[in-house]
């Protein structure tokens, strides 16, 4: 995507997207105290934003939006806001631009003061977590064994470490770091697979799991994509898992599409739901035994502060219900869920980009 591909109606209605984005976030996170400034897009390939008092602008770089998310051109817009709450607001014109009142205004807010355009953590895991990751890349690879005893084996060992690297983290962590991460295609529509294996994410995976508004500049219009955070190793992991299971759903499909329980091809979607509630049971029944196994001393409590950075991230979180319908072939696609085994990937994935499994993917 290039920027003379931005033509002038696009960059319009971009305009207008940008402007209903900050009347959202000025009501959600300063209560309606900002006056709407002069939103301008910018030329600039390293300044990603700026807030400027005298003209009242605020700029956004063309090349930011076009290359990156959109969950990150809000996050630099964001932060934009939070200079000007500074200085419009609390009128405080005497500290450096990111002194203490603005990391304040950020922190009190859940917006990100760096806001680099790029929401993951610089800093590298510390040496023990990569010795837990590296072990888990092993037992992912024996995973992909055709021993079917083997594979078994190897992916409940996986499991019950990642279980246990997590358990210990979250009660022995002083300090957190998280990152976000989009799943699927915002240009499509969202499946009842990709609402499922989100669900699965959520409570086997240690992420928080989302479904956001997006908007696509070269499209002009609105799409939704699943975004989920955890710390760095976790939302790699659940990339991973994302993109396996959507491919697996499908492989399993092609496979047993003529089973007797499926009536016809308008069952697709159905009998992949049930490949990965299938999949989902078989993990739920693997903690009961590790929680039954270890007298208690692996059970997931969550993390607290995973929770207060998901909340600062979105205050105004809406839930919604939705009815499933079970038939024959979603029977036919939970007993075939079942006998997944997850192992490292092999092949591209949906996650955009292919995944990468736990940081560098070397075995």
């Amino acid at each position: 995507m290039t920027v003379e591909a931005l033509t002038a109606a696009l960059e319009a209605a971009l305009l207008r997207e940008l402007r209903t984005q900050f009347e959202w976030e000025n009501h959600v996170r300063f209560s309606g105290a900002l006056k709407l400034p002069v939103f301008v897009l910018g030329d600039s390939a390293h300044r990603l934003g700026q807030w400027s008092r005298p003209t009242r602008r605020l700029e956004l770089s063309r090349a930011l939006i076009l290359a990156r998310p959109w969950a990150e051109v809000t996050s630099v817009l964001m932060h934009e806001m939070a200079h000007q709450y500074v200085d419009e607001v609390l009128r405080v014109h005497d500290e450096a631009a990111h002194g203490v009142t603005f990391q304040l205004v950020c922190k009190e807010r859940g917006i990100d003061a760096r806001a680099a355009g790029v929401l993951t953590p610089s800093d590298s895991h510390v040496p023990s977590t990569e010795r837990v990751l590296d072990r888990i890349r092993k037992l992912l690879a024996l995973a992909g064994s055709s021993n079917e005893h083997e594979a078994e084996v190897a992916m409940a060992k996986a499991h019950e470490l990642m279980l246990r690297h997590n358990v210990d983290e979250a009660r022995s962590r002083t300090r957190h770091e998280y990152e976000v991460r989009e799943l699927g295609d915002p240009a499509k529509r969202g499946t009842r697979v990709e609402a499922e294996i989100a669900c699965l994410l959520s409570e086997c995976f240690f992420v928080k799991v989302i479904r956001v508004p997006v908007y696509l500049p070269l499209a002009g219009k609105r799409g939704n994509v699943y975004e989920i955070a955890g710390t760095p190793a976790n939302v790699e992991m659940a990339a991973h898992v994302w993109a396996f299971l959507l491919a697996t759903a499908d492989r399993l499909w092609q496979a047993n599409k003529r089973d007797t329980r499926v009536r016809s091809g308008r069952d697709r979607l159905s009998y992949q739901a049930g490949v990965v509630n299938g999949f989902r049971e078989k993990l739920r029944a693997q903690r009961t035994e590790l929680k039954s196994a270890s007298t208690g001393a692996l059970v997931w409590t969550g993390d607290r502060g995973l929770d207060a950075f998901y909340r600062a991230r979105h205050p105004r979180i809406e839930h919604r219900r939705r009815r499933v319908r079970y038939d024959g072939a979603h029977a036919a696609g939970r007993e075939a869920g079942r006998k997944v085994v997850l192992h490292r990937p092999v092949e591209t994935g949906s996650s955009g980009g292919g995944p990468r499994l736990l940081g560098n993917g070397r075995v």
